[in-house]
């Protein structure tokens, strides 16, 4: 099997449950709680991030000195970006939980490619500040259920080749980094049972990667509001947030050579 990395995108996450009821109202991408992140607030991120990048960052006549357009986040991220930033929150005022650590705009803004002034990168480094602060849990071994959607994932993303046996794929990918990720997944997501978050059919599924494979293919993830629905959709699935410090994100040594 080809040498292989699981990348950690961050430390800690938050794992989200729905209402039991249907909240819908016009115009409201996601609901916290009683608050509403409105498809405005979404709109008005996208747009300053479009204008930052059609900015011109050289000059005609020297075209050496040009980069390309990094990629922008797609609707999905943001609206994942803003719950779990509302959700950190209210779980760190509501457990005393303190960060441990910041992340500064301008590192995010290197992570991302953005100018660090936009109010998308703003967020991003108060969401990884807040999740620093949020326990982790004890690594715990996975199930089997857990290991075969983790090969299924790895499969559809082209990082375990076709004629690697599951149970050798599973033997080289079962480590510590993999059971600290499923062990937050479960503790987080156990911690917020009491937040009622709803969000928009067209943005689901809405997870948040917490383990990603060499190249940002979602390993494990965090379900975000309700489960997929059979609703027309333009929202493609959202790219992993960057590795920012001091969440305690880094690349493992190859799980396989």
């Amino acid at each position: 099997m080809r040498a292989r990395r699981l990348v950690a995108v961050a430390s800690v996450a938050v794992g989200l449950v729905a209402l039991a009821g249907c909240r819908t109202e016009p115009g409201v991408a996601a609901y916290v709680g009683d608050q509403r992140i409105t498809e405005e607030a979404v709109n008005g991120i996208l747009d300053e991030l479009r204008a930052q990048t059609a900015a011109p960052t050289a000059a005609p006549d020297a075209p050496e000195a040009a980069q390309p357009a990094p990629p922008l986040p797609g609707r999905a991220q943001i609206v994942g970006t803003l719950v779990l930033g509302e959700v950190c929150e209210r779980v760190s005022a509501d457990k005393g939980y303190r960060p441990q650590g910041r992340a500064e705009p301008a590192q995010v803004a290197r992570q991302l490619g953005l100018a660090p002034e936009t109010e998308y990168v703003r967020e991003v480094a108060t969401l990884y500040t807040c999740l620093s602060g949020i326990p982790t849990g004890t690594p715990a071994a996975p199930t089997e259920q857990e290991l075969a959607d983790l090969i299924a994932a790895g499969r559809k993303a082209g990082v375990i080749p076709a004629d690697v046996p599951d149970d050798a794929a599973a033997g080289q990918l079962d480590g510590d980094q993999l059971r600290l990720a499923l062990a937050t997944r479960r503790s987080l997501a156990e911690a917020v049972e009491g937040y009622d978050v709803t969000v928009n059919p067209r943005y689901r599924p809405l997870e948040f990667p917490v383990l990603s494979f060499a190249g940002d293919a979602p390993a494990v993830s965090v379900p975000l509001g309700e489960p997929g629905s059979d609703a027309v959709t333009d929202i493609s699935t959202p790219e992993p947030l960057p590795t920012v410090e001091p969440t305690g994100a880094e690349a493992t040594e190859p799980v396989a050579s």
